[in-house]
């Protein structure tokens, strides 16, 4: 996967752009044009065709304009990505509540089952826009749609007995466990498009080399395990059905979060 880097362009007209704090263009705006409608059709390439496929020029085709048109209302490609994560980051989000409303609707489940929808919902949407993985988050762009989410998630591990920092690393773990866990499902379905083997052909290749490493003495636990019929069904996997695994390692990530929190009330 190539990587993009959040604020790899003009950051301060990505955060105009999603605060409201950017004039209209001046010079022309070709009727009908807005960055909305460029957002939403980049989304769209990007969904169905990767970002490394996104270019201005793509954009432009998808809209039926000329390319230059564009420039009018941003002003790239890195500039256009920040735009597009933080639309994609609204889309569970309802535009006409707040994060206090958003974050009572979760808690009044209890605060495991609210951070477990979270969690959810963070899942589908990287499935649902697998280009936002090629994206680093190493220093993220702060738009409305970020700060809003992580405002809920924080209101919705509030008052459990965690401090503020620990709040953070909460959320931080379950972000890791779901974008990790996506990753791995994205690029197994990517894998045959890419490198143009198939999954059949890719394991078919190995299955000589495994039936004898499966003999060696020393790998008597693996043996057990694949005789077990662990990796039966890994030629013929559905990269996309990947919910049993991510459901098993998500409440295996809330039970410890739920130890500690217990851990920490007996302790006080």
């Amino acid at each position: 996967m190539s990587t993009e880097y959040s604020g790899g362009g003009d950051l301060t007209f990505s955060l105009k752009v999603m605060w409201g704090g950017r004039e209209k263009p001046t010079r022309g705006p070709r009727p009908g044009l807005s960055v909305e409608r460029i957002v939403e059709a980049a989304i769209r390439v990007a969904d169905s065709e990767g970002l490394a496929a996104l270019s201005m020029r793509r954009i432009a085709t998808e809209l039926g304009v000329g390319t230059m048109s564009l420039y009018r209302y941003v002003p790239g490609k890195n500039e256009l990505v920040d735009l597009m994560l933080d639309a994609a980051y609204g889309e569970g989000l309802e535009p006409g509540r707040t994060p206090e409303q958003e974050a009572e609707a979760l808690r009044g489940k209890g605060w495991r089952a609210g951070l477990e929808e979270i969690a959810r919902g963070s899942w589908a949407l990287h499935l649902r826009h697998p280009w936002i993985l090629q994206v680093s988050q190493a220093r993220p762009v702060l738009g409305p749609s970020s700060i809003k989410g992580l405002e809920i998630a924080l209101r919705v591990l509030d008052g459990i007995g965690l401090d503020e920092f620990e709040m953070m690393k909460m959320i931080t773990l379950v972000d890791g466990y779901v974008t990790g866990t996506a990753r791995i499902i994205v690029e197994a379905g990517q894998a045959a498009k890419q490198t143009g083997v198939s999954d059949e052909q890719f394991w078919q290749a190995q299955e000589p080399f495994m039936t004898r490493l499966l003999d060696d003495a020393r790998f008597t636990t693996l043996r057990r395990v694949a005789d077990a019929g662990v990796f039966a069904d890994v030629s013929g996997a559905d990269p996309s059905a990947g919910d049993d695994g991510f459901e098993f390692g998500l409440q295996r990530v809330l039970d410890g979060i739920e130890a500690y929190v217990t851990a920490g009330r007996e302790a006080r």
